[in-house]
């Protein structure tokens, strides 16, 4: 059982890299926290919890991901340092190895965040918490037309694009 007493009033700072799916994780974990008791740090202030949701696409979203995680560091060199997301999923062990972080969560535990954020008092040493996640069986790529929407040449994925995606198709 957690004890969420000891969440009130701990401030907390989110950062965020990547797609919009990130933002939304992201927020939905600030919800969870903020319900229980945690407060959003204002600019300059100390945080005690330090999240960051990071994107791996590419070798500069690792690399920014690393300098987000060592600027958060900086500026809050007392705060438990959490980092999920893509970057933590895919590499885990080469986060753990950067000063100052204290646990990494996959895919899969990021939404458990304040079943771990207790522990990590407990431990010297940065805790990875990661499940496999699930092999994609088909990939079915989508493309862009004109540089102003994503379409999808499969039928059943148009009704989520809209109108305009059955247009398209037929311009085709």
């Amino acid at each position: 059982m957690i004890d969420n007493s000891l969440f009130n009033n701990k401030k907390v700072v989110f950062h965020t890299l990547g797609c919009k799916l990130n933002f939304a994780e992201t927020s939905a974990i600030g919800k969870q926290l903020l319900d229980e008791g945690f407060i959003k740090a204002r600019a300059g202030e100390e945080a005690d919890v330090c999240i960051i949701n990071t994107c791996s696409v590419t070798d500069t979203a690792d690399h920014k991901c690393r300098q987000a995680i060592n600027r958060l560091n900086r500026q809050h060199p007392n705060a438990i340092m959490i980092v999920t997301g893509c970057y933590a999923q895919l590499k885990p062990e080469e986060i753990a190895e950067i000063e100052g972080v204290d646990l990494v969560l996959g895919a899969n535990e990021k939404f458990s965040i304040l079943d771990y954020i207790n522990k990590t008092n407990e431990t010297e040493h940065t805790e990875i918490h990661r499940s496999e996640i699930n092999k994609v069986r088909e990939f079915k790529p989508s493309r862009s037309k004109d540089d102003r929407t994503r379409f999808f040449p499969i039928a059943p994925f148009l009704s989520h694009v809209g109108g305009a995606g059955m247009h398209q198709l037929r311009e085709l």
